[in-house]
């Protein structure tokens, strides 16, 4: 199995998770007509008011890679841009699992 992995962190400005919740849970919908997007989960840590979770499955590298070229995309990176205070992702190599 040779999938692409992606999980980010994001925190928005104190107060504005859910303006920025609002605008990932849009680009999640959008993806579902995306090539090669296979899970886009769109994540909240009820202990952490301003942390927002995004695990990503792809069928490889190079399909989240156009992804992130796509007219859908860069809107969604414009939009909500100003309300993330902070961000960190990992890229990971999928080897197994449920659903996968």
């Amino acid at each position: 199995m040779n999938k692409f992995g992606m999980t980010a962190k994001l925190v928005a400005h104190e107060g504005h998770r859910d303006t920025l919740l609002g605008i990932l849970l849009e680009a999640a919908q959008a993806m579902e007509d995306v090539d090669g997007c296979e899970l886009y989960a769109i994540n909240v840590d009820d202990g952490d008011p301003d942390s927002i979770w995004i695990m990503e499955i792809w069928r490889d590298a190079d399909a989240h890679a156009a992804s992130l070229n796509l007219e859908a995309t860069q809107a969604a990176i414009s939009k909500g841009r100003p309300f993330i205070a902070k961000m960190e992702g990992t890229r990971l190599r999928v080897v197994g699992g449920l659903g996968v």
